[in-house]
């Protein structure tokens, strides 16, 4: 099928250095496309080229001649309107239907009254996300379409991607949701382009299988320039002539070597770790808070012990922040009691980076002001070295803050954070605007960090990653635990956050610059939920006749004497089939009771 969209050997240089050096993109109709790459690597950019508003420097860009486009940015601007709602109709064709929008606006709780310049960041996505999706254009190209969204609004997003008629590319850190929606992946790394046939789900063994391969040319290469080196030495003098062909050859392999764009450095993070806390952390008696008439937080209860992983989630404006300050004692409640574990030492990441003066340099921003070093574990440290360790070089040293891209930010505020030596980390958002491989690290961090987490994100693979339990917003004030990460929570819940206890949005303007929730929508079987009613009982079956056959070869008391590998084989198959099957069991009477509730 011929594609809608096709970028060929795209090359542009930045700041005299090449940004992108030959890279591709094609879209065909109806394809679903993950874009991935370091911070930095030029998605956005290769982007902007896509949708028209770039041109390279060399390279072509074709769009089959009457094709409809739609490109959401990173950082939408919505400041030459009146209104929202004059942002997003203007957005809109003759042919296109005006009412999508309005339903699209209703569905995502977007105020069409409202001003741009009173809207939080979370609102303005919302609203340019319905400008891009109103017209139901035929290639939507989307550049962190979740930025500033709660998992209400992330999952409503998801579906409205898995039912659409358009191809797109979406560049994405949430990697639920790319694994969830993607069919081909496209892999920009050092300025060129490699492309996978399958979704975001293959992509990370494929890429180390990729680096793994290059690693090995690499190695290859070196050997040989070694051999040839040898043989200028050595294996010339006899004939007093040297071979001209093979001195340009090698010539010509320390070029290509010189001029490889290694791949970029590894993050290298390490946290601080001050002395350990007392085994109990954080113990919460019936707190209250209420902000006016409405309350955030009621009749709320916890013990949180050292080591605990909390992940802490629900839709924007449900008070999330609020709960977090009451429950490390940065907020008084109104009513309750609260009591901190002795020896507590607590760094935090604030997801505003409200801390970073634009005009701070990197340096200061590490140090202080004043210094060259920065302390890690104890250790003084040289703030280039630090500095290294996040990616960062000796040249952006006295760079803004201001100048800094989202991910550098992102990273410049993981290393302040993880500098300060604490047994309590307090993480807000700590996902935002990091890659996909700054967030694998994190994640490894974090598992190994022997004191206490208490989590903020809407990152739904992150909290099933790091969270041990999750604290959800029940709405009208209520907040309840549920062991494990959020997949966890949404199997004993029986729903996910637009379930039935949902917050609804109000009408009205928001309240105190918080964003208002979707409303909740009546609760159904999803599609996968009922494919796995119908496939749980066959799998049950399954498992229990390969039970039953383990079952008869360890009867055999000979076994175990006869063949000691086979024995120790069927024992390890029988447990691991039995996990399996009491998973299956488990999952199949959640939803065969959700079944239940919904039908009666």
């Amino acid at each position: 099928m011929p594609p809608v969209l096709q970028l060929r050997d795209v090359r542009l240089t930045l700041g005299g250095q090449p940004l992108l050096d030959g890279a591709e993109l094609s879209v065909a109709p109806r394809e679903r496309i993950a874009l991935v790459g370091r911070n930095g690597s030029g998605k956005s950019t290769l982007l902007k080229i896509a949708a028209g508003d770039i041109e390279p420097d060399d390279g072509s860009r074709f769009a089959q001649p009457g094709a409809h486009m739609r490109y959401l940015q990173q950082e939408p601007d919505l400041s030459a309107f009146a209104t929202v709602s004059d942002f997003i109709l203007n957005g809109l064709s003759e042919e296109d239907d005006p009412y999508r929008a309005r339903a699209l606006m209703e569905e995502l709780g977007v105020q069409p009254d409202a001003k741009p310049s009173s809207l939080s960041g979370g609102e303005a996505r919302r609203a340019a996300l319905v400008r891009t999706l109103a017209p139901m254009p035929e290639v939507l190209l989307l550049d962190e379409p979740t930025n500033h969204l709660d998992l209400l609004a992330i999952e409503w997003l998801e579906k409205e991607l898995s039912e659409t008629r358009s191809a797109f590319v979406l560049i994405s850190h949430d990697k639920r949701l790319l694994a969830n929606l993607t069919r081909a992946t496209v892999w920009l790394d050092r300025g060129a382009t490699r492309r996978l046939e399958q979704g975001f789900a293959a992509f990370e063994a494929w890429r180390d299988q990729q680096l793994e391969e290059e690693e090995i040319e690499r190695h290859k290469l070196d050997r040989r320039i070694v051999m040839e080196e040898h043989w200028l030495r050595y294996g010339v003098t006899a004939r007093r002539k040297r071979n001209m062909r093979r001195v340009g050859e090698l010539g010509e392999m320390r070029k290509e070597r010189r001029e490889a764009r290694r791949v970029q450095g590894e993050i290298k993070m390490a946290v601080s770790e001050a002395s350990a806390s007392g085994k109990l952390v954080i113990e919460a008696d019936r707190l209250a808070k209420s902000y006016g008439e409405r309350p955030i937080v009621r009749d709320f209860s916890i013990r949180v012990a050292r080591g605990d992983r909390l992940g802490i989630i629900g839709a924007n404006g449900a008070g999330k922040t609020t709960l977090v300050n009451l429950i490390t004692g940065v907020l008084a409640p109104d009513s309750g009691a609260i009591r901190l574990g002795a020896s507590l030492e607590m760094a935090t990441l604030d997801q505003r980076r409200a801390s970073l003066e634009p005009t701070t340099t990197l340096v200061d921003a590490l140090t202080g002001g004043g210094s060259d070093f920065v302390a890690v574990n104890g250790q003084r440290k040289h703030v280039f070295g630090y500095m290294k360790d996040f990616l960062f070089g000796p040249e952006q040293a006295r760079t803004p803050i201001g100048k800094l891209s989202g991910g550098e930010r992102g990273r410049l505020m993981l290393a302040r954070a993880l500098a300060q030596p604490s047994n309590l980390l307090v993480l807000d958002e700590p996902t935002n605007d990091l890659d996909i491989e700054t967030l694998d690290l994190l994640q490894e961090l974090l598992a190994d960090y022997p004191g206490t987490i208490v989590l903020v994100s809407h990152d739904r693979d992150f909290l099933d990653r790091v969270a041990t339990s999750v604290i959800v917003s029940e709405g009208d004030g209520r907040w309840m635990e549920y062991a494990g990460g959020y997949s966890d929570m949404i199997v004993q819940r029986g729903y996910g956050l637009a379930g039935p206890d949902a917050l609804a949005p109000p009408k009205a303007a928001k309240e105190q610059g918080r964003e208002a929730p979707r409303p909740a929508a009546k609760r159904r079987l999803s599609f996968k939920e009922k494919h796995a009613l119908e496939k749980l009982p066959q799998k049950i079956a399954d498992l229990r006749g390969v039970l039953a056959r383990l079952d008869s070869q360890l009867a055999d008391p000979q076994l175990h004497a006869r063949d000691p590998k086979a024995f120790s084989r069927a024992t390890n198959d029988y447990g691991a089939k039995q996990k399996d099957l009491t998973r299956a069991e488990e999952e199949w009477l959640t939803l065969e009771m959700l079944r239940e509730e919904i039908e009666g």
